[in-house]
This record gives structure tokens, C-alpha cells and sequence, in this order.
């Protein structure tokens, strides 16, 4: 299956392959595999798992994306060199920064996610207040 990677930056707008090209920051696809870090294949399928959840596809292609590159080692060719540990750097720092903000929000469960049932939420603000005081 040959792999591909494209990029069209006016579909930006849209939720979909392009968009999350564009928050990965993933988008110069010129080069194949030496230039982008996922293909087109590997975000629409992490897409399709998690349809209404787009910073949790975010977070699990982030995920993919420290793994892959968390062993690459520096290079030094002469005067050419490439520093691949500091852009595994940058990709960990947004997936620990994703990871916290998905942590918090799925603490709260909203009413469409309860089965829209008109229960109160089980944490609230004030639930320790003592009433007969």
C-alpha cells in the first residue's frame, strides 16, 4: 500500500485531515516520509476512532508521533546537521500539555454524554457545604 501524505491548507476550516495537519503543525508533505510524520492514512483512521472527540485524536496522534521520534538520535555531517531530538522536544511538550487539558475536561460530563438524563451532575460546587450550619 503506498503511503500518502498531502495538505491543502483551504480546508484548514473544515474538522478533518487538513485541520489537524495544521494543529500538529505536520504540513510540509513535499518530502514524503522525510518531511511529515504521519500519513494521510494514520489521521483518518485516528480520526474515524474518535469521531466527536477531536482533542483526544489529537492527543492519540501525538502520542504515535513522540513514540516514533523518541529515538531518533542528533546528526552531524560536516557542517550539515540535524537536531532531531529538540523537534521530538516540541512534539512532547504538546502532548503532555494536550494530555493534561483532555484530563480535566473529562472530569466533567455533560448532559448529552449522561444519556440526556436530567440527574444533577455527581460533583458540583458547594456539594461539602454543610446545610444545617
Amino acid at each position: 500500500m503506498e503511503k500518502i501524505y498531502t495538505y491543502e491548507p483551504g480546508k484548514v476550516r473544515e474538522k478533518g485531515k487538513d485541520r489537524m495537519r495544521f494543529e500538529l503543525g505536520d504540513t510540509m508533505v513535499e518530502g514524503g516520509a522525510d518531511t511529515s510524520a504521519l500519513t494521510d492514512a494514520e489521521i483518518e483512521a485516528v480520526l474515524e476512532m474518535y469521531p466527536e472527540r477531536w482533542k483526544r485524536a489529537k492527543l492519540a496522534l501525538l502520542e504515535s508521533i513522540c513514540r516514533r521520534f523518541a529515538y531518533e538520535p542528533d546528526t552531524k555531517t560536516g557542517p550539515l546537521s540535524f537536531s532531531f531530538g529538540e523537534r521530538a522536544k516540541l512534539w512532547r511538550e504538546d502532548y503532555e500539555k494536550l494530555k493534561k487539558e483532555v484530563a480535566l475536561e473529562s472530569c466533567s460530563v455533560p448532559a448529552s454524554a449522561s444519556g440526556g438524563s436530567k440527574k444533577p451532575p455527581y460533583f458540583y460546587t458547594g456539594m461539602h457545604r454543610n446545610r444545617r450550619t
